[in-house]
């Protein structure tokens, strides 16, 4: 099984160097979350330059807000990513839970379900080389992996799950423990059954995590839970990170057991040793 890094946000200026650790060491995968309105990189912006300062790690959102966009842009920096990574991007897809990002997007709330539905017509449309609509053209670049890149849908409402199969390669899951999982993997799977599709989803599972110092593990409790505050479960969500080896390794473990193709370490303080640390415990 494979295992990622969740990349921190409270320092934009060091996603560089823990991409370039990364980039040297076993994992597969780096994973940058997105929000509007706060204090957060873009994801698309920053997975650019990450792409650019790495040769073999896989770059992914974990989950880009797709509602929040608009469809013939994406779809263009989704496939120019394609392109530049030689096929090493991952659109990991949700709506979000916040209203104030679709208000500062300036589209409906209640819509947004609906909308990342016509969207995910829209991209597909667009990789396959197709006219964007009836009065434009195609829109390229034609991303390098046939059909687009991999999409991944994130959510825990039956309806996102429900997506990876009319539209998606997998599914994210964040921040459930292993036995909470093993529903929506199993779920995911039925639902790829029903629709006919070949092979299997891809199943991705993402851990929250800190490793260090107390210093360490203090910044990452203070920064999930101001990002978790419009929840209402601030500590719940702090409470609920790994901070040890042992945490992270039975954890690990337990996806595994569950069918899970990769995990996603999400790390939340900005300490790079934390590659090291997290890379010592993993594998």
């Amino acid at each position: 099984m494979k295992t990622g890094l969740g990349l921190p946000i409270s320092d934009p200026a060091l996603l560089l160097t823990w991409a370039r650790r990364a980039d040297e060491g076993p994992f597969s995968s780096l994973g940058l979350l997105d929000r509007l309105v706060y204090d957060n990189p873009e994801p698309l912006v920053a997975l650019a330059a990450l792409a650019g300062a790495t040769t073999r790690i896989r770059v992914q959102t974990e989950v880009l807000l797709a509602p929040n966009h608009g469809n013939a842009l994406l779809a263009k920096q989704a496939a120019t990513l394609d392109r530049l990574t030689g096929g090493r991007f991952t659109l990991g897809i949700g709506v979000g839970g916040r209203d104030d990002d679709c208000l500062a997007a300036g589209i409906d709330p209640r819509r947004r379900g609906r909308r990342l539905d016509e969207q995910m017509a829209a991209l597909r449309r667009v990789w396959a080389g197709k006219p964007y609509s009836d009065d434009t053209g195609p829109i390229g670049p034609v991303p390098v992996t046939p059909g687009g890149p991999e999409v991944l849908f994130g959510g825990f409402a039956r309806s996102a799950l429900e997506r990876v199969a009319r539209w998606g390669d997998g599914f994210l899951g964040a921040g459930l423990p292993p036995h909470a999982m093993d529903g929506m993997f199993r779920t995911v799977e039925r639902s790829w059954q029903r629709a006919d599709r070949a092979g299997r989803p891809r199943l991705v599972a993402q851990a929250n995590v800190a490793l260090g110092p107390e210093t360490v593990l203090t910044e990452a409790r203070e920064n999930i839970s101001a990002y978790y505050e419009f929840t209402g479960r601030p500590a719940y969500m702090a409470d609920g990170m790994l901070t040890t080896p042992e945490q992270i390794r039975a954890a690990i473990t337990a996806y595994e057991d569950i069918g899970a193709d990769e995990v996603m370490l999400y790390c939340w303080a900005a300490d790079v040793d934390q590659v090291d640390r997290l890379a010592q415990t993993a594998f």
